[in-house]
């Protein structure tokens, strides 16, 4: 599409945007790229946290820079979370302060009522909102509502900044779900079949922390535990196969929420699909150019 239609690629996944995780993430080599520039690939390294936040201010500069050559932004990708963050912005709430997480960890461990009983006080609504049993979201609120000076709840509140300057045309794909879960299976095995496990263990060597975000994500933490013995090949491929479908049905679930979606029927190399597409995106560029 961004060969046909003068594009640049933003890329849109949260593991693609990490230097040295090639395989488990399916980035296109350089020399496939047939000389479209992509953005927001290789950008961080595997120890650092790429927050969506981050992503928005990230993406909406290069998208503006794109604009400004002249050329179509084409954003690639399925993380939602980024994607929304890009399109409708986030609330800006203060960022994660490790140290006082742990600290209200902590707090935790002692009283486990104790962040519940916080809010109560000081932001009810979150009170009533979140389980007093659901502790990650408890801290959050907690977090929030120290850093910020007020509640959680108002914090939260405070109008987005979307995206300004785009019409956007939204494309999604929706393969049959059996010819889906065959190539998830036929993927995951062929991660470990190029070299999964080799590229797992390099970035360990280079330094990585077994416990870095990046390589929390599917593929690589199956891989880390073949390299400690504690699974086999075999159930690591399996593994990664069960968790990748679950994951991909939990991405069409978040994806079906999202507005004015044109959703075509199979996979992005299906020539009819490919056809569909490009109609698509030529009527919504032409309407852009005459609007």
């Amino acid at each position: 599409m961004a060969e046909r239609f003068g594009g640049e690629i933003v890329n849109c996944d949260s593991v693609q945007v990490y230097r040295g995780l090639d395989i488990g993430s399916a980035k296109v080599p350089e020399a496939s790229r047939r000389g479209i520039p992509h953005h927001l690939i290789d950008i961080a390294e595997p120890q650092e946290d790429v927050t969506a936040g981050a992503y928005s201010r990230l993406a909406r500069q290069a998208l503006y820079a794109i604009r400004d050559k002249g050329r179509i932004p084409v954003v690639v990708g399925g993380t939602g979370l980024y994607l929304r963050a890009l399109l409708d912005g986030l609330s800006p709430a203060p960022q994660r302060n490790e140290e006082l997480r742990t600290r209200l960890q902590r707090m935790v461990g002692r009283r486990p009522d104790s962040l519940h009983r916080f809010l109560k006080r000081y932001d009810p609504d979150a009170a009533n909102r979140i389980h007093a049993n659901d502790h990650q979201k408890l801290i959050r609120a907690v977090e929030l509502t120290l850093l910020g000076g007020q509640p959680a709840t108002a914090i939260q509140s405070i109008p987005r900044t979307p995206l300004k300057g785009f019409r956007v045309l939204k494309i999604g794909l929706s393969p049959e779900r059996k010819a889906l879960y065959r190539q998830i299976d036929a993927r995951a095995a062929g991660m470990f079949d190029e070299g999964l496990i080799d590229e797992t263990r390099a970035l360990l060597n280079a330094g990585v922390s077994p416990q870095a975000k990046a390589l929390q994500s599917l593929g690589y933490r199956q891989a880390l535990n073949v390299l400690a013995e504690t699974m086999t090949i075999k159930d690591a491929v399996t593994e990664c196969q069960t968790k990748t479908r679950q994951y991909a049905k939990r991405q069409l679930t978040w994806f079906r929420r999202e507005a004015d979606v044109h959703w075509l029927d199979g996979f992005g190399s299906d020539e009819a699909l490919k056809r569909a597409a490009a109609e698509l995106s030529g009527s919504f560029i032409a309407h852009r150019e005459t609007g």
